[in-house]
């Protein structure tokens, strides 16, 4: 299915020109459809799901007819769409329902995974590992057996015959830093060489901790660029932080992460040098259960 996120992104666009085009504020528009300013607000920045009725509203208050009417109106119904992130709520966690939704979508994902495996990618084990982590610095805002589920679902959706190419920079420091226990480590990293090496969509590349990136700045963030199989939908992308993830949509904001995943992926280490590097690290001593011995 097309992203709903995605299509909610340029129907906003489209209300905003539209809106512009007829000289109206926010607040003029919304008094003309008897709806609050901070609605218009939220449909025009996707953070809202359509109500078709007021879309059709907004339509005809401003006598929109044609081809443009019709456009505009599919769009409304795509975007209205739901996924099936949407039957978990909140429970699967905010964060996670939006990698989802663009996911559903995508033709390809580029990531920069700085603080941890790609969660698309993790084992249950690993997941837990994680969420005691998390529990760590507060209380959750999701319930931790439903996120575990969804993210399987992600898994299910990326390895599926309709799933999307995905290739991923590891950053070196992160495999070493992360807290979890090492037989758990170990047990990701095999699922991690199993599925790069059985799976030719899925690519792997680490960034060794000694290697320098020439030509710019070091990343600050993990982030993912997505591509879509529509041209007329623009790429995308998602700056991972400590509290939020910030959407990536104008060009010059894009150009400037595809320039630095570019640099990034030039600087690490080949697929097959990467699949043998993680062969070490899950066959170190430190790494093995003692059922292992």
């Amino acid at each position: 299915m097309t992203s709903p996120y995605l299509r909610r992104r340029r129907l906003g666009d489209e209300l905003r020109k539209l809106r512009e085009e007829h000289g109206l504020t926010t607040d003029e528009l919304a008094r003309l459809i008897y709806q609050s300013r901070s609605k218009i607000s939220k449909m025009e920045n996707a953070q809202i799901r359509p109500d078709l009725a007021e879309i059709v509203s907004i339509l005809n208050v401003l006598e929109v007819t044609g081809r443009r009417y019709d456009k505009i109106h599919e769009l409304a119904h795509a975007a209205a769409r739901k996924g099936w992130w949407d039957r978990y709520g909140n429970a699967m966690g905010p964060r996670q329902r939006l990698y989802a939704d663009l996911e559903s979508g995508a033709a390809s994902i580029h990531s920069y995974n700085q603080t941890a495996f790609p969660a698309v990618l993790q084992i249950p084990e690993f997941i837990d590992a994680m969420v005691t982590l998390d529990r760590c610095q507060g209380s959750l805002d999701y319930r931790p057996e439903r996120m575990a589920d969804a993210r399987t679902r992600r898994q299910q959706h990326l390895l599926g015959p309709d799933g999307p190419t995905y290739e991923a920079v590891l950053d070196e420091c992160m495999i070493h830093r992360l807290a979890v226990p090492p037989a758990v480590k170990a047990a990701q990293l095999r699922h991690l060489i199993k599925i790069v090496s059985t799976d030719e969509r899925i690519t792997m590349r680490v960034l060794p901790s000694d290697v320098p990136i020439p030509g710019g700045f070091l990343p600050k963030a993990s982030f993912f660029l997505y591509t879509f199989p529509d041209p007329s939908d623009p790429p995308m992308g998602v700056v991972d932080t400590v509290t939020a993830d910030v959407v990536l949509a104008q060009e010059d904001e894009l150009s400037r992460y595809t320039g630095l995943y570019d640099r990034l992926r030039q600087a690490a280490l080949s697929v097959d040098d990467t699949l043998a590097f993680l062969e070490g690290l899950a066959n170190r001593p430190a790494y093995q259960t003692e059922s292992d011995a």
